[in-house]
C-alpha cells in the first residue's frame, strides 16, 4: 500500500491511499482512523487490519477519489502535506562511503564513524519541523552552505518493525557543523530542516530495500546546477541493525521516522539558495519535490 496525506481548506489532515494514478481520500474519521498515524497505532494494537479497514471504509462511502495528477497539481480543495505527522524523526550518518570519505575531509572526528561498531545516530526533526512535497525546506540565514541529503528513510512500529519506506531530504548547513561538532544540533534542526514523502510505501510492495536507486536533481532558475545519484546496495548497515541502535535506552513511539543516511554528496561549490527547488527521486516511491526557502 502507498499511503499519503492531504489538508483540506481548513487546515484538517486525512489520510489517503495512492493506487497507480487514482487517489482514495478519507472524506471523514472511520473506525477511529483519521490519520497516518491512526491508522498505523490501531495496526500495531492488532485493533483493525489495514486492508479490511480500507474495505470497511469504501463500503461505508466515506472516501473522495481523485486523479493523482490533479492532487499533485493542486487543483483539487485538498494538498498533499507529509504522508505520516511522526512524533519523532531521527538520522543516521556516515552510513554510505561516499559521505564517510567527504566527511574525513572535513573533521577527524568522523575518521572511524563509517566502520566502528556504534553508528551515528541524532535527533533530527520535529513534525512542526518537517516539509512535505511541495513544500519549502529551509536554508538557515546563518549558513553559507547548506545541502541537500537525498535518502531513503524508514517508519518504525513497535519491536522495531519496519511499518514503511518513503524518501526523505535531511537538509544540513555543513558549514556550521564543520565549524565545530558541538554546532551539530544547529545544523540538524531548525525551521524547514526535514522533508519526507510523497507516500509511505509498506514493505510488501518494496521486494528488496536494500536495491533502490536514489537520484537527486537541483534546479535553479529552470537550470540544473547539480545532479546525483547512489543506490541503498552502497549502505554500510541495514535497517535492523540501525533500528536497534536506536531503541538501545531510548523508547521510540510507533510512527517515527528514521531517515538511513546519503550517499549522494553536494559538493562545496553547490550550496543551495532561496528559490532553488530540490527532487528526490525513486521509481519504487515517487518523487518529493521541495523549493528552497531561507529561514
Amino acid at each position: 500500500m502507498r499511503w499519503l496525506q492531504v489538508t483540506d481548506l481548513e487546515g484538517g489532515v486525512h489520510i489517503g491511499l495512492r493506487e497507480g494514478e487514482k487517489v482514495r481520500i478519507l472524506r471523514e474519521p472511520h473506525d477511529a482512523v483519521a490519520t497516518t498515524l491512526d491508522l498505523f497505532e490501531a495496526e500495531q494494537a492488532h485493533r483493525l487490519d489495514a486492508e479490511s479497514w480500507v474495505q470497511s471504509a469504501e463500503h461505508s462511502g466515506v472516501f473522495d477519489r481523485v486523479s493523482w495528477a490533479d492532487l499533485v497539481s493542486e487543483r483539487l480543495g485538498h494538498r498533499l502535506t507529509v504522508p505520516l505527522t511522526p512524533p519523532e524523526v531521527w538520522g543516521a550518518g556516515v552510513t554510505y562511503k561516499r559521505s564517510a570519505d567527504f566527511r574525513e575531509e572535513g573533521s577527524g572526528i568522523y575518521d572511524n564513524v563509517y566502520s566502528a561498531d556504534r553508528p551515528e545516530l541524532f535527533f533530527k526533526s520535529t513534525a512542526s519541523r518537517c516539509a512535505g512535497p511541495g513544500q519549502p525546506i529551509g536554508r538557515r540565514r546563518d549558513s553559507n552552505f547548506t545541502a541537500t541529503e537525498p535518502e531513503l528513510a524508514i517508519v518504525i512500529g513497535r519491536g522495531g518493525a519496519i511499518l514503511g519506506f518513503t524518501l526523505a531530504n535531511d537538509v544540513s548547513a555543513w558549514d556550521i557543523e564543520r565549524e565545530n561538532p558541538l554546532y551539530l544540533p544547529q545544523s540538524k534542526v531548525y525551521n524547514g530542516c526535514f522533508a519526507f514523502g510523497p507516500v509511505i510505501v509498506t514493505p510488501d510492495e518494496i521486494p528488496d530495500p536494500y536495491a533502490l536507486e536514489l537520484t537527486c536533481r537541483v534546479d535553479r532558475g529552470g537550470r540544473e546546477v547539480f545532479r546525483g545519484s547512489a543506490s541503498t546496495r552502497q549502505l554500510k548497515r541495514q535497517f535492523p541493525e540501525i533500528i536497534d541502535w536506536l531503541r538501545r535506552s531510548n523508547a521510540v513511539p510507533t510512527g517515527t521516522v528514521l531517515s538511513t543516511g546519503t550517499g549522494i554528496i553536494q559538493p562545496m561549490d553547490v550550496g543551495l539558495e532561496e528559490g532553488d527547488l530540490v527532487t528526490i527521486a525513486c521509481p519504487e516511491i515517487g518523487e518529493l519535490r521541495n523549493p528552497v526557502a531561507l529561514v
